[in-house]
């Protein structure tokens, strides 16, 4: 039997979104236009749908095909920033571009940082109602230990120069919810995400693991959280939507953090028992010391300007980044509250009515 599927009211005439032709970006965007079947959530409202791309890198043709107006250019520039903001009085801005791997270090806070403050700037001048935006677990750094899990009340301890943009794009926004401007803003952390139409350098990481050649560095048992993307969509659209949201900090990811071990695991047993794809067990095993000498050269690098992608992903790989998502369950569980009551109230008016 098919379950029912959940609307989410958006109560918009518009939606912004950016970064829509990206990994997680395309979730949302399908979210908004056909819905997200895994999640039963389709976002309701008559609303319309405006996404900002950048110019020559990236392709829109789908998005044009989901009905969305497409504006061209870079949220580093201001001109366009206006434009893609025109006419938005009332609208959602669903902000989730950014640079994770840049071709330089001052990339992180020109894009992270400065280009979420023009983008803000330009939405409380016209008049959007709210903004929800897109941070990571890299301000708050790594846990003190594997069992340790951050909450929205954890102190900021950025991780390199992508933590430090991304602390300081937050302080901008908390700023900005300290005085009640006139756009209400919602920040949304997600961890390591896995799902649907992944980028290249995750298809690199499960060839890795089906050839045996992933890294374990140290014990393995340093924990990750994660998100699947349709359930990061899922919480993104929720926090879009009701109202007690406003001014909030959420952490977005899977309930339970997974030892590196059971990541390389279950990964291999997936692609076996599902795909029939064999695999090699994994006989790649690191001291740990190998993550702390490559921190310390990651660190210089981008004390250069340098950022070295492989460098920094080996840094981390003996490290523990782990949330706790308990504020997130239960506001879900009250935004369900709310459309059951909204649901028997509109019984009960129809009731009256006969």
């Amino acid at each position: 039997m098919s379950q029912e599927v959940i609307p989410i009211a958006l109560n918009t005439p518009l939606v912004l979104l950016t970064g829509a032709s990206g990994w997680l970006g395309g979730r949302i965007a399908a979210a908004l236009t056909t819905g997200l079947p895994e999640t039963r959530l389709l976002a309701t409202g008559g609303f319309r749908l405006r996404a900002l791309a950048l110019p020559g890198e990236e392709d829109v043709s789908q998005l044009r095909q989901q009905g969305m107006q497409i504006v061209i250019g870079d949220i580093r520039d201001m001109e366009t920033v206006r434009a893609f903001m025109a006419g938005a009085e009332g609208a959602i801005l669903i902000h989730i571009a950014g640079v994770v791997h840049p071709k330089s270090v001052a990339q992180f806070e020109a894009i992270n940082t400065q280009g979420t403050i023009n983008l803000l700037t330009a939405a409380q001048k016209i008049g959007v109602r709210r903004a929800i935006v897109m941070s990571s677990n890299s301000p708050m750094g790594f846990n003190p230990h594997p069992d340790h899990r951050f909450t929205e009340k954890s102190h900021y301890n950025p991780y390199m120069g992508y933590g430090r943009s991304k602390m300081l794009m937050e302080k901008a926004l908390r700023a900005e919810i300290a005085v009640g401007g006139p756009t209400e803003i919602v920040i949304v952390r997600a961890p390591w995400f896995y799902g649907p139409n992944q980028p290249t350098r995750q298809t690199l990481f499960f060839k890795m693991v089906k050839n045996g050649k992933f890294p374990i560095v140290g014990s393995g048992r340093n924990r990750r959280s994660m998100g699947y993307t349709d359930n990061l969509a899922q919480g993104i659209l929720l926090a879009s939507a009701h109202k007690n949201a406003a001014g909030e900090i959420f952490w977005l990811a899977d309930e339970t953090p997974y030892t590196m071990n059971e990541i390389v695991e279950t990964i291999s047993k997936v692609l076996h028992e599902d795909f029939g794809i064999r695999f090699k067990a994994n006989m790649v095993r690191l001291p740990s010391f190998v993550a702390d000498v490559a921190t310390m050269l990651d660190a210089a690098l981008q004390m250069a300007g340098i950022y070295h992608q492989k460098i920094h992903i080996m840094s981390e790989m003996n490290k523990t980044i782990a949330c706790d998502i308990t504020k997130a369950k239960k506001s879900a569980r009250l935004c369900a509250q709310d459309r059951l009551a909204r649901k028997g109230a509109s019984l009960s008016r129809l009731v009256s009515e006969e």
